[in-house]
Formats: C-alpha cells, sequence, structure tokens
C-alpha cells in the first residue's frame, strides 16, 4: 500500500501510527485511542454516535434518529416534521427498542477460531466446526464478563476478534430539529456537495434509571475545523468490498447489484406511492421511504463504479501484483500457487451463487416479505425451536450472546400500521413472483394461488402487531408456536424448511468455500504486505483519518465548506420550493444567524455506509463534526480509495451551536460546553 493515501478503515487495535506519523507528525498515542474508543457509540439501528458531556448526552444524525423520532410520533404530534426539544431531563422521550453499544475491548481470537478446523474438511464440517467455535467463545465471554460478545470475521476469514460491549437499551431522546433543514435538499441533494443539512439529533443514555456518566466524552469544539486541518473519524461503516477478488465483484457487477437495484426500485414506488395518500400516511412511511431512496443511490453509486472498466482494471492489476510479490517471497512458488489457487476457488464459487442468489436473498433474508411482522413470525418459529438446541449448534442469530438484543427488538411496542405493511408486503411479494416465477415452490407456499395484493390482506390480519401476543407466544416455546392460528405465523412456519434449505446450501457451497479460500488469500497478504492494508469493513468500530480539503468538479472549485448564507442563497433560487423548503423557524430567524459561519464541510476521510453519525475529532481529540453523508465521487469507495474529488461530508461543530440560537435551548448550549 504506498503509504502517500489516506486510505484504511483501520482496527482500533491495529492503528496506522507509522503513517500518521510519517505524513503529518502525529503521535497516535494509546491514551487518544482510548479515549475515542470509550465516547464513540454504536446505533445498532445502523449508525453510529458520541458522547459529547459527562452527563449521558449523545449525538448521531437525524436520518440514524428517524427510527425512533418516527416510531414517537402520532397523528397529532409529528416529531419528524416538527422536531422535537426537552425543556428538561423528565420531557426527554424514551426510546422502546433502541440499542447503543460502547466498544470495551477486542481480543485476537483467530487461533482459538482455527483450532477448531481439523484437517481437510468437507465444507459442511467446516462451516459447523466455525461456527460452534465462534458460539463457544461468545458465550465464554459474555458470562465472564456480562458484555454483550460478537465474534467479528475479519479480511473475510483470514482473521477472528472477539468485541465486547457494554449495552445500554435505556435511551432517551433530547432534540430533534425539523426534517426540512436536517434534510435539506432531500434525494435531490442526496449524495450531493455543496450540503446544507442540519443532520443532527440529541440522545441520553439512563442506567438505572439515571443518566450515566462516562468518563470519556468529546469536547464540543467552539471553532470546528479549518481547510488542511487533520481530522480523524471514529465510526461504524457497514460494509466495503475492497478485498474481495476480481470475480466476486465481477459477479457483483453482473449479477447481485442489478437484482438489488431492482427490488429497491419497486419498495421505493410502493412507499412513495402510499405516502402521496394524505400527510398521515407520509408520516408512517418516510423513515422507510427515506432508507429505501438512500439505498437505491448507494448502491447505483457502487454499480456505476463497477462499470467503469478502469475499477475492474485496478483491481485486476493489484490481484496480478500480490501474485508476483508472493512469488519473490523465500517460499515464494508454494505460497503463490495457494493464491492461484484461492482465487480460482472464489471464481468456481461464483458459478454455484449465481444458481441459488435470487432464492436465498429473497427466500431466506426475507426481503420477499418487508415486514417487521413476517421478521417477528420467523424469530418466532426459529427461536423456539433454536433454543433447544446446544448453543454452539443454533443458527447465529439465536446464540446466546444475541438473544437479549434479539428479544428488545422482538418486544417492541413501536407502531406498526396495518395499511403500511400491506403495501409493503404486496410490493414485495410481486417482486418475489416476477423474480422466481408463480410456479417456484416457494412462491406457492407464500401465495396459496392469490394475488400479492389478496395475500397482504390476509397476512396483516395477524395479531402480531401486538407485542403481548409475541411474548405469549414465546413464553409458550415451540408448541405454541406450533399452534398458532395466526396467518403470519403459519407463513413462517411454512417457509422454515425451504429457507433453511437455502441458507444451508449457501453456508457450505458458497459461504464456506470463499471463507477458506480468502483466508488463504489473507495468509499472502499479510505475508507480503503485513497490516498495512486495513480490512473491508464489517460496522464495527473503525478509525479513519484525512485532510478537511474542497476539489474540482465540472471545471469549477467546490470550497472545503458551505456557509449559512449559502443555505438561504440556495432557498432562495429554488423558490423555496420542496425539498428546498426551509422551516417558518428558520425564515423568521434569519436575523440571527451569522452567514458566515460554516454550516456543512468535506474531508478525505475513509468513510462508507454505516458511519452516519460518526464524530469527526482533530489531532486534541475534540468533536469538530459529525459525518452524515458521501458526495457521489465517494460511492466507489466501496471497491476502491479515491480522494480525487470523493469526500465525506459533516456538519461543522461551530455551524451546530449556531443553528441552536434557533431554538429554545439554553440547557442543551450549555451542556455542550458553549454560551
Amino acid at each position: 500500500m504506498p503509504a502517500y493515501t489516506d486510505e484504511g478503515m483501520w482496527l482500533l487495535n491495529e492503528p496506522p501510527r507509522e503513517r500518521l506519523k510519517e505524513k503529518y507528525q502525529f503521535d497516535l498515542t494509546d491514551a487518544w485511542l482510548e479515549h475515542a474508543r470509550l465516547a464513540s457509540v454504536r446505533f445498532n439501528n445502523g449508525g453510529a454516535g458520541s458522547f459529547v458531556s459527562g452527563n449521558g448526552l449523545l449525538i448521531t444524525n437525524h436520518h440514524i434518529g428517524s427510527d425512533a423520532l418516527s416510531k414517537l410520533s402520532t397523528p397529532t404530534r409529528n416529531l419528524l416534521r416538527d422536531g422535537f426539544n426537552a425543556a428538561t431531563q423528565a420531557d426527554e422521550l424514551k426510546c422502546d427498542d433502541l440499542e447503543l453499544n460502547v466498544l470495551q475491548d477486542i481480543e485476537d481470537v483467530t487461533e482459538k477460531v482455527n483450532a477448531a478446523l481439523k484437517g481437510d474438511q468437507p465444507p459442511a464440517n467446516a462451516a459447523a466446526a466455525r461456527r460452534s467455535a465462534m458460539a463457544a467463545i461468545e458465550k465464554e465471554s459474555l458470562e465472564k464478563a456480562g458484555l454483550r460478545s460478537d465474534v467479528v470475521t475479519l479480511y473475510q476469514g483470514g482473521a477472528y476478534h472477539l468485541y465486547r460491549y457494554k449495552k445500554y437499551t435505556d435511551v432517551r431522546l433530547v432534540f430533534a430539529p425539523e426534517s426540512a433543514i436536517a434534510g435539506f435538499g432531500g434525494d435531490v441533494d442526496n449524495f450531493e456537495f455543496p450540503r446544507f443539512n442540519l443532520d443532527v439529533c440529541f440522545f441520553r443514555a439512563y442506567e438505572g434509571g439515571k443518566p450515566v456518566a462516562p468518563k470519556h466524552f468529546f469536547t464540543f469544539s467552539k471553532d470546528g475545523p479549518k481547510e488542511g486541518d487533520l481530522v480523524f473519524v471514529t465510526g461504524h461503516p457497514g460494509t466495503t468490498n475492497r478485498l474481495e477478488t476480481v470475480a466476486k465483484l465481477e459477479h457483483r457487477r453482473d449479477q447481485t447489484l442489478p437484482f438489488t437495484l431492482a427490488r429497491i426500485r419497486a419498495m421505493e414506488a410502493a412507499l412513495h406511492q402510499y405516502g402521496e395518500r394524505g400527510p398521515d400516511q407520509r408520516r408512517q412511511s418516510s423513515t422507510d421511504h427515506h432508507r429505501y431512496a438512500n439505498a437505491r443511490k448507494a448502491f447505483s453509486g457502487q454499480y456505476q463504479g463497477l462499470l467503469d472498466s478502469v475499477t475492474l482494471r485496478t483491481k485486476s492489476t493489484a490481484e496480478y501484483d500480490l501474485s508476483a510479490a508472493a512469488a519473490k517471497l523465500p517460499d515464494g512458488k508454494e505460497m503463490n500457487d495457494r493464491y492461484l489457487a484461492a482465487v480460482t476457488k472464489v471464481r468456481d464459487v461464483q458459478k454455484v451463487f449465481k444458481d441459488i442468489e435470487k432464492e436465498y436473498t429473497l427466500i431466506e433474508t426475507g426481503t420477499a416479505y418487508a415486514s417487521p411482522l413476517f421478521s417477528h413470525a420467523r424469530h418466532l418459529v426459529r427461536l423456539t425451536a433454536e433454543l433447544q438446541k446446544p448453543n454452539g449448534e443454533r443458527l447465529r442469530e439465536y446464540r446466546d450472546s444475541n438473544l437479549e438484543s434479539l428479544k428488545l427488538e422482538l418486544f417492541s411496542p413501536a407502531p406498526l400500521y396495518p395499511d403500511l405493511e400491506r403495501a409493503k408486503l404486496t410490493a414485495s411479494l410481486t417482486f418475489l413472483a416476477e423474480q422466481l416465477s408463480v410456479s417456484h415452490p416457494a412462491v406457492k407456499k407464500v401465495l396459496e394461488g392469490k394475488s400479492p395484493a389478496r395475500r397482504a390482506d390476509e397476512l396483516v390480519t395477524t395479531r402480531l402487531f401486538d407485542p403481548a401476543v409475541r411474548k405469549k407466544i414465546f413464553e409458550g416455546g415451540k408448541e405454541a408456536a406450533d399452534l398458532a392460528d395466526d396467518p403470519m405465523m403459519q407463513l413462517a412456519a411454512a417457509l422454515d424448511g425451504p429457507a433453511r434449505a437455502v441458507r444451508k446450501k449457501y453456508e457450505e457451497q458458497v459461504e464456506e468455500p470463499e471463507r477458506q479460500a480468502y483466508g488463504e488469500i489473507a495468509k499472502v497478504r499479510f505475508a507480503v504486505l503485513g497490516r498495512t492494508v486495513a480490512p473491508d469493513a464489517t460496522f464495527t468500530l473503525r478509525l479513519a483519518y484525512g485532510v478537511v480539503k474542497g476539489y474540482e468538479a465540472e471545471g469549477k472549485p467546490v470550497p472545503f465548506a458551505t456557509t449559512y448564507g449559502g443555505l438561504f442563497e440556495k432557498a432562495y433560487l429554488q423558490q423555496d420550493k420542496e425539498p428546498f423548503d426551509l422551516p417558518k423557524r428558520w425564515l423568521d430567524g434569519r436575523a440571527k444567524l451569522d452567514p458566515a459561519v460554516p454550516f456543512n464541510f468535506a474531508s478525505t476521510a475513509d468513510t462508507i455506509g454505516g458511519n452516519s453519525g460518526s464524530p469527526v475529532l482533530n489531532r486534541a481529540g475534540e468533536f469538530v463534526g459529525i459525518n452524515f453523508d458521501r458526495n457521489r465521487h465517494g460511492l466507489v469507495r466501496n471497491f476502491v480509495y479515491t480522494d480525487v474529488q470523493a469526500r465525506h461530508i459533516s456538519v461543522h461543530s461551530k455551524g451546530i451551536l449556531e443553528a441552536l440560537k434557533l431554538y429554545d435551548c439554553p440547557a442543551l448550549v450549555k451542556e455542550l460546553g458553549a454560551k
């Protein structure tokens, strides 16, 4: 890896100390890393955040908090549209199913996991042995430390690390701006820059009925970053594919991404249509709609990246160079032979995956029945069966180490809306039939000879809308689940056999052979490059760094930051029409805001989906911004890092404090350490 790039979502137990010292004369100390680790927070609904006071105050993105905002809203109290401000701690609103994780430590358990593999085992046996070993490690850690314990696969099977988390489940909403300013520009400006978004949301973590008092929290910088500053991002990037082989990326280009985009577009259209029925329907569907619209743009960007021949040519060159470098090592011939065999194995596996991918994605991962109601039903059917097995033999999601988090989701009292779930089910069941045809055995089981719309009508008569019913079935065990006279439970039970069968095929014929092959590739990479290449993202805490910097696009310079003056100018040019319409509070309070204060800024730090809400830090470890997006040039970063035009985008800390002038929240401003 060339030392002049800022590429890398680095493990905190394998940080890039030498690079930072060489390029930026920055000493990354153990104390700095510990502070960053313990002040950073994972929002388990798919994002990041951080502590910003010693009284449990947290900041994340509005679009990460939107799930809670939606669930706390009612027809007469629309928190997404109108925002929320708790005048006192007593006014803070409890989020019923939000879990936060704070990483306590990391342990390399690669040898323990690999020790379970005896000789040249068939893939099915190897997969079972590995699952059992990982489950045992997690259970032992949970019982010993009392912390959430997850064994994480790194380098696609080249390493395994045990992550232990302190968990918080009493989380309360403190402050949120209106969605019109949090997501100013809407889908039009999504993945674009310049941007003007107050994409922030404040929560507070409680324990024992009192706010937690974290020893580590980020001091809120009143000045924020300026151009050329070195900044760090500590967050939880979701998934990248940089270490995949060319054959795997070709499969993504030709199979996975076109299929995924078709599914997302179908759901996005259905949700848009539902939201057009009326204001309350729009409120109900807004979070889901935003999620699918965001995914459509993100995956479209990935697809464009793989359609560009430069991307795969770059990956092919890297593959060749690694092979050539391996051949020059002392045991070069043997190592290079193993490397080439592993690359060939990954290519061969794609032929198998091509035949089962649609079935696996639709039937087992549940995209064919896009409703939490089906997820609840499947969990109830499987939980009652899996809990009768030894921990090491269960499906991963039902291991002892995962159960409490799963129950939080399963018994959530968050509202579900029959009409919305009917619309989602109709769209996803229609897509199932389109992709597999009505003659497919699983489709016959799902539709029972009815149209998707009529089948959805039947399924939403389920009693699983009521969390008390879900809890009663769970407590009744397998007998209660088997006897549940409920259309959604009956569907989940009928599909359990076919779904398990295709999952078994995927795990034994795709996942395990790939993992073994990538394990061999990782050994070669370590031998040639050491640990100078960061593993792909895994929704675990990582450290990225870069420089606050503008770029050039379409022959014009793009400044590193936008301002409040620019916000009002854009709203004026767009005639204040949706999605460029400012809240009344902002129109009335314009004179209170300094037009020169920076609002959003860009940097070269290496971020990806899942980094939303990640704190941006300066050299002193102070909070100078919050990541909320990438520009469109950065969408190819799933596969290759570039800093020519690609940028991550954040809300400036000074801009956040400036915006709070418009809200009656003196206690919040004081808690952030500002006047």
